[in-house]
């Protein structure tokens, strides 16, 4: 404190002042802190409700992923992929297995063409034309 300067004039007062602005320059007021600190909290919060979003369609889009492969391996149709129910893969697998029960007993596959070779309908417009190529087939 043995370096106290007194101020006597004007212009020193005004160097004093305009030296303290000076240190204090980059500094944030008690209002402009809260405000920016309440706008930071507002950006928190909506990159936080962000976040959640894209969590819950990143886990939809990998739990859709998981019930295709489950089902492709399963031979179940891809159609019936997503009426598979659970959360974990065990659970989906078990699903599936059970499904893919009823799925394989039911599926047969269609014939492509006539199976009664000596029966021919008569109410068909077309039977006479089956008739003519099934006598030239012979």
């Amino acid at each position: 404190m043995a370096d106290f300067k007194p101020i006597e004039t004007q212009e020193a007062f005004d160097a004093a002042v305009a030296d303290v602005k000076k240190q204090y320059e980059g500094w944030l007021s008690p209002e402009d802190y809260n405000a920016k600190n309440a706008d930071l909290a507002k950006q928190l919060e909506a990159n936080k409700t962000t976040i959640a979003d894209l969590t819950a369609k990143a886990k939809a889009y990998e739990s859709g992923a998981l019930k295709m492969r489950i089902a492709h391996e399963n031979g179940i149709p891809y159609e019936l992929a997503g009426k598979l129910s659970g959360d974990t893969e065990e659970e989906i697998k078990k699903d599936a297995e059970t499904l893919a029960k009823f799925v394989k007993n039911q599926q047969q596959p269609q014939p492509l063409a006539n199976t009664e070779h000596g029966h021919v309908d008569t109410n068909d417009e077309y039977a006479p034309y089956r008739e003519l190529l099934a006598r030239m087939k012979k």
